[in-house]
């Protein structure tokens, strides 16, 4: 008897523990169901020669297919939209507006993929990057022919994206920290509008005719 319990002792011990679940099988959990998304974030710069910038804080909201809102509320104010046409770059302390054709910038937001998963083979090369700080990361490379960042990587816990790393092209990484997460929230109907307050100089082009990035089915 000692010597079977010691037999089926070792052979526990020999087979291997269960393989961790991978980022991109929690990715798409996390993604699964998902038609808007809204949180709060937190976000510091180092640049190519190690100097941290100011950190800043803010909150979030995303919306299948390609809206979102990003408002910076500290250490300064600045708010991003883009409404499915257009981004829009509202500086407050400037007074000024900059606009753009959405396929410009947001074609390359590996946030937008979340409530969009068909877009992520689309537009990016995936490849697991193992754990750390206990959390499965995924790196997404571009797969444009002038990508904006090197690279991104995603970091997920059981539950939910928690970190977002990436590198511009200039050698600058951004770091940016998820929190209270809400799954298909009710959000306002103006969310994603964003109409040039009364005096802002407005920066780019806002005509009818402006470029706008094909949504693919």
């Amino acid at each position: 008897m000692r010597s079977i319990l010691l037999g089926i002792t070792l052979c526990a011990i020999a087979l291997p523990a269960a393989a961790a679940e991978s980022a991109r099988t929690r990715m798409e959990a996390f993604s699964s169901g998902l038609a808007s998304v809204s949180g709060s974030f937190s976000q510091g710069v180092t640049d190519a020669n190690g100097h941290r910038g100011d950190a800043s804080q803010g909150r979030f909201a995303l919306q299948a297919p390609r809206q979102f809102r990003w408002e910076t509320l500290q250490p300064y104010q600045q708010t991003i939209v883009a409404d499915g046409r257009r981004v829009w770059v509202y500086e407050p302390d400037l007074e000024q507006v900059s606009v753009r054709s959405q396929g410009v910038a947001e074609a390359q937001s590996p946030l937008t993929v979340l409530t969009d998963l068909s877009q992520l083979d689309r537009q990016y090369t995936t490849t697991e990057s193992g754990e750390r700080e206990g959390l499965a990361w995924l790196k997404l490379t571009s797969k444009a022919s002038e990508p904006e960042f090197e690279f991104a990587e995603l970091g997920f816990d059981a539950k939910s994206l928690q970190r977002m790393v990436f590198r511009d092209q200039l050698g600058n990484t951004t770091e940016i920290r998820f929190s209270d997460w809400q799954r298909n929230p009710r959000l306002a109907a103006d969310t994603f509008t964003f109409v040039p307050p009364a005096g802002a100089d407005v920066v780019g082009d806002v005509g009818p005719d402006a470029e706008v990035f094909p949504v693919e089915g």
